[in-house]
């Protein structure tokens, strides 16, 4: 799969033309807009719109409104309310909104006196049994009292105080106060107060109201209280009703505003001069044509369509061109970072190899259906990317389980399967053929590590990159250094030969060092540049120790693909130890097979997981890719409450 290949937009016309041209690009859904201001086509004169948005007053009223944790804003279709004013929606946004304002008001203002009467009703249950009217009492003149609770630890202290004219009288106890009251003359109150409030007395406030006896207060603030609980119902129940009635139709206003929004924030990537304006931005190619139909028919609106490099100051957007199997996986390399427009599209590549070395780490047939399941699942609910590659490569684990043999951990459960293939028995067991799992998957890595090779030349190639491409460690030298090494080795230990002859030294292993050494220089001298170096010494000194470096990185990369060998031993070893423990405890063995294959599939299923996309990211990406490219973006209307 390649890049989608794109097309350079010029759209000039009259100001009082350029809101239709931006609402025509939004509903084209295909074109990236730039800031007409940064491109080589302004002219002298032209300037930036800096306008104050006149919509976001009426959309800040809508996102206020509260109605309520459950009610979310989303995209809907308000075609049949288009015909109406904007001020006459405008108004009904402010009307719907003051209404809703007054009821939370209400209903705020009924639950403080839901608390209030709360409150009251516990303090009063304290003065119950005291045959006293309390507005006589707080009426005395010449005594005055106050209510409250003292600690127990306080309590104890008043005989201290025995001298002082006060007199604790308590009505209550419970573990952790005496409630009470005390009285003092009016001359020896602040002396009093000072006391209590030194023992952690805290009073308690009555309502004004309460003037009776406690009994009968008690009484009457129950039945405001039950009043209030009626009301506050009541008020629910009328501020659900009316969001119930106006949700849709408010929802529908603040997608219409927000469009209009979004389309006027816009503007200020126009560039302006007198009465006309000029926009640029990107289109695919294949749709360049239908862009330009709709803008073609707006009078005095020119659209002129360009190679995506006629202006060298704007970065081409990239799309990545991909199909059903591989689209998934774009979510890995947008991790990493898109190609560059005219570089290499990864997706594939990383679709193939992700499938293909998850399969291997981790084959299981029962485990792979049961993590391909789960994935489609997950993926019909939420449509992640993710879930939808956990789909595909649980297919592959469930391959390379037919291949290895093992359906839930039972290694033996297809062998009627190979007898009926004409094996006699389970053709491969991986415990038993540690070094061919090992050296088999480094024989992988170094396939893809090649092939990583021939990419980044390839690519390189077409940049005219030629210090890179020809003489750099991932070049056509670098690849005929490391293919001489692997000659090299294999023939060592396969063999027990030794082919390090004079010429084959020379030519294959020297040589191709000293030229990854020289690499700038030469690459220079084929592109016809100007070398230029600080210095004899800096540079061999500098590119020495980076040949060095690329002679670890060949074999650090190399040996870190052993470790696909080791995951299929450990996935092997790991439901052994299962199986083991299901024979040693035979009553719980269903339970212990279920509960070792979960904690298999989700534990090793998610290292395996990783540690393949490590091998993408740092031993293949890192040798034919370099992920600096920028996302195409269409211009398109965000429906969400966060304005900038």
């Amino acid at each position: 799969m390649s890049i989608e290949k794109m097309r350079l937009v010029n759209i000039a016309g009259k100001m009082d033309s350029l809101d239709r041209v931006i609402q025509k690009c939004v509903d084209s859904g295909c074109f990236h807009i730039e800031s007409a201001s940064s491109s080589d086509t302004e002219e002298s004169g032209f300037s930036v719109l800096h306008e104050q948005n006149p919509y976001r007053e009426t959309l800040d009223r809508i996102v206020a409104v509260d109605f309520g944790s459950d009610f979310r804003f989303r995209k809907t279709d308000y075609s049949d309310i288009e015909n109406e004013s904007l001020e006459s929606l405008s108004e009904y946004v402010s009307g719907t909104s003051e209404k809703l304002k007054i009821l939370s008001e209400e209903i705020s203002e009924n639950k403080n006196s839901i608390l209030q009467y709360e409150q009251i009703i516990a303090q009063l249950k304290h003065l119950q049994g005291l045959d006293i009217d309390m507005a006589k009492l707080s009426g005395c003149k010449h005594i005055h009292v106050r209510f409250g609770r003292l600690p127990c630890d306080s309590y104890s202290k008043l005989a201290y105080y025995e001298k002082d004219a006060f007199a604790f009288v308590h009505y209550d106890v419970d573990d952790d106060y005496y409630w009470g009251m005390y009285f003092a003359p009016v001359e020896c109150l602040k002396k009093a107060d000072k006391i209590f409030s030194d023992l952690y007395f805290e009073r308690i406030w009555l309502p004004d109201y309460v003037k009776g006896k406690p009994e009968k207060e008690i009484e009457d603030v129950n039945k405001k209280y039950s009043d209030a609980q009626a009301k506050a119902s009541e008020l629910e129940k009328r501020r659900h009703d009316l969001i119930e009635t106006e949700k849709e139709r408010l929802n529908k206003v603040f997608c219409r505003f927000k469009a209009l929004y979004d389309c006027f924030e816009l503007r200020s990537k126009a560039s302006v001069i007198k009465d006309n304006f000029l926009l640029v931005g990107f289109v695919p190619e294949k749709q360049a044509d239908e862009f330009e139909k709709p803008l073609s028919k707006i009078p005095g609106v020119s659209v002129v369509i360009k190679p995506p490099d006629s202006d060298v100051s704007l970065e081409v957007p990239v799309k990545l061109k991909t199909n059903k199997f591989t689209n998934p996986f774009s979510l890995f390399v947008e991790m990493y970072g898109l190609p560059s427009y005219d570089g290499f599209n990864p997706t594939t590549l990383v679709a193939i190899t992700y499938t293909l070395l998850f399969g291997i780490m981790f084959g299981d047939l029962g485990q792979g259906l049961v993590i391909s399941i789960a994935g489609a699942v997950l993926y019909k609910k939420t449509k992640n990317k993710l879930c939808a590659i956990i789909s595909r490569i649980g297919l592959s684990s469930a391959f390379f389980g037919l291949v290895f043999g093992s359906v839930f951990g039972f290694e033996h459960a297809l062998d009627p399967m190979y007898r009926t293939l004409g094996f006699e028995e389970k053709p491969f067991e991986a415990i038993d053929n540690v070094n061919i799992v090992l050296g088999a998957a480094i024989a992988i890595g170094v396939v893809l590590i090649i092939i990583s090779i021939l990419i980044n030349i390839v690519t390189t190639l077409k940049k005219k990159e030629f210090d890179n491409a020809l003489f750099g460690n991932n070049g056509v030298t670098g690849l005929v250094f490391y293919s001489a090494i692997l000659y090299a080795v294999v023939n060592f230990m396969m063999f027990s030969k030794n082919v390090f002859n004079p010429l084959f030294t020379v030519f294959l292993i020297v040589l191709p060092l000293v030229i990854m050494l020289f690499r700038e220089p030469l690459g220079c001298m084929v592109s016809g540049k100007k070398f230029k170096s600080e210095g004899v010494g800096d540079f061999i000194a500098s590119n020495f120790f980076e040949v060095f470096e690329f002679l670890l990185g060949y074999v650090t990369n190399t040996l870190s693909f052993v470790r696909i060998g080791g995951f299929v031993l450990s996935h092997a070893a790991m439901m052994s130890v299962v199986m083991l423990l299901s024979e040693m405890y035979k009553g719980a063995s269903p339970v212990i097979i279920i509960l070792g294959n979960i904690f298999v599939i989700g534990m090793e299923g998610m290292l395996s997981g990783i540690q393949v996309l490590r091998l993408e990211f740092y031993e293949i990406f890192s040798r034919c890719y370099d992920g600096d490219g920028k996302a195409f973006e269409p211009v398109s209307v965000n429906y969400s409450p966060e304005l900038d």
